[in-house]
């Protein structure tokens, strides 16, 4: 069962390189998951995708492979030799064969991955739930729920009941017994307790096999995990006589969720933020990457700026001029930051960071309106969903595009209703936005909607503040964004088989960067 999402779990992170959030961020650490089940021993994986699903389509263009190969190696999202994966996946002697075959899978992110070494074999099952989170559904044959948020330890037995019974009463996490093709028993916990558990299991003999799986994620959880609302509705209760502002209760929910103090939220929000600026300064240099569509157009737009040959509009051209920034460095595999996605990692920094560099405002400011801004976010992440695999660019683009409006607000001091009523006026001009990529590359069209978002958040925030109606109040339009989303066809939602992406250009520049990837390949992968 999913927790409450966390703000840099769930929606502003994590930081990282490639074209995709849910499939490079997130198939490396599902690549990372399955190391450690192999105790960082990988001779052979045999990958299977289904047909039906996104990544039968997407996992080569999207970055699925660099991210999955990436994590067998052990890397970090942001490792810089990501771009050179074949490379390092040769060197280290791994085999790799990718199937596309019928394998039931229910989600569209799915991926089975039998792992084998010389002493033993695993598989594992895990799927992309958007914005580089994971579940890890099976392992071994049986069902799990592991998001990678605890210390976990699988613990092999013939005996599991009688293992069960040693863990509870030591409590030392939660014990779950799980019988596939072979039986152990699964144990949740905190480092400390998950180093007294192995010490302890360590002395029985029943026990076959110990493997230690490390959280992938930043902040842990951990038993009972509360927070103090999950709707808007609740949050409007849990603020009755406190008169918090958006920002502020974000930082109360995130000091909740993962047991840290408030100073410890603003900080690492304030880090985050420190990131983003340095993207959009490195993009506003010029970048250069030979696998991708677009060039280094930012830059030109900046020219145009400082020549006044633009349309006035300072707020909005700054915002247009580091959304680019960011999707350039992005697209050129620099380090950026997934908000909520990586496809839509553009739109939020670039409108409040453009936002508040042209209204000259301090960093303690871009930090509040972050944080209101993943607050919004964790309310969509609970109830709909920013994967466009799932819910279309309207669950990336349009999530981003409400997000920042509610940003914008804090930005000008408005009022914790302007800002719900900002968000709410954006997700409702976005419903239904397909995702539809041109050649796979997460370029085409999705820099156009980044600038749209921006334009759209800050156009919502300043109605807000002139105290337009909303109408449907943000729970609602969350609500909505699950059922459009649902509705939408599955050629639409990021399988590169409709819109934009099957037109006669798109094909050209599909086959154009294909022809080009495989004349530069190091090596080949198997792939049926």
């Amino acid at each position: 069962m999913k927790l409450y999402p966390s703000i840099f779990n769930d929606v502003i992170g994590p930081v990282m390189r490639g074209p995709s959030s849910s499939h490079c961020a997130a198939a490396l650490r599902i690549g990372r998951i399955c190391r450690n089940l192999m105790n960082d021993n990988i001779d052979d994986v045999y990958i299977e995708f289904d047909p039906n699903g996104s990544l039968a389509t997407t996992h080569s263009g999207q970055g699925s492979d660099m991210g999955l190969f990436g994590g067998l190696l052990g890397w970090n999202a942001d490792d810089e030799r990501l771009k050179d994966y074949e490379l390092y996946i040769k060197e280290a002697g791994i085999h790799i064969k990718i199937d596309i075959h019928p394998i039931g899978a229910t989600h569209p992110n799915t991926y089975k991955i039998t792992l084998k070494n010389h002493k033993e074999s695993h598989q594992v099952i895990g799927i992309s739930t958007g914005g580089g989170m994971i579940e890890i559904i099976e392992i071994d044959g049986a069902s799990v729920s592991m998001m990678g948020d605890f210390y976990t330890t699988l613990l092999y037995t013939n005996t599991p009941e009688e293992i069960e019974k040693v863990i509870t009463d030591l409590n030392l996490g939660d014990a779950t017994i799980h019988k596939g093709l072979s039986s152990y028993i699964l144990v949740n916990s905190d480092s400390t307790a998950q180093k007294k558990l192995i010490h302890k299991c360590q002395e029985i003999n029943s026990i076959n096999d110990i493997k230690v799986i490390a959280p992938v994620l930043p902040i842990k959880s951990r038993k009972e995990v509360t927070v103090p609302f999950i709707t808007v509705e609740e949050l409007l209760k849990y603020n009755e006589n406190k008169n918090l502002n958006l920002w502020e209760l974000a930082v109360e929910y995130e000091s909740i969720r993962g047991n840290i103090s408030p100073i410890e939220v603003f900080e690492k929000m304030g880090e985050i933020v420190d990131v983003m600026q340095n993207s959009i300064n490195l993009g506003l240099k010029g970048t250069n990457y030979k696998d991708r569509i677009l060039g280094s157009q930012s830059v030109s737009f900046k020219k145009n700026m400082d020549k006044k040959t633009l349309v006035p509009g300072d707020v909005l051209n700054n915002a247009i001029l580091y959304t680019s920034s960011m999707m350039e460095v992005k697209s050129s595999m620099g380090v950026i930051v997934a908000a909520p996605t990586a496809g839509s990692c553009g739109a939020i920094p670039g409108t409040l960071i453009g936002t508040a560099t042209t209204l000259d405002l301090p960093r303690k400011q871009i930090i509040e309106a972050m944080l209101a801004a993943g607050l919004i976010g964790v309310f969509i992440t609970a109830h709909a969903t920013f994967s466009a695999e799932v819910g279309g660019c309207m669950g990336e683009c349009g999530s981003a595009s409400g997000m920042a409006a509610a940003g914008v607000v804090v930005l000008k001091n408005g009022t914790l209703n302007q800002s719900l009523a900002a968000a709410s006026m954006a997700l409702q001009s976005s419903l239904g936005l397909i995702c539809d990529t041109v050649a796979d590359r997460v370029e085409a069209p999705c820099l156009n909607r980044n600038v749209m978002a921006a334009s759209t958040a800050i156009s919502s925030a300043n109605m807000a503040l002139s105290d337009y109606d909303q109408v449907i109040p943000l729970d609602e339009v969350i609500e909505t964004m699950k059922k459009v989303g649902d509705a939408i066809p599955h050629t639409l939602r990021c399988t590169g088989l409709g819109g934009l992406a099957i037109t006669k250009t798109a094909k050209e520049i599909e086959a154009r960067l294909n022809q080009n990837k495989s004349n530069t390949n190091t090596v080949s992968f198997k792939n049926c």
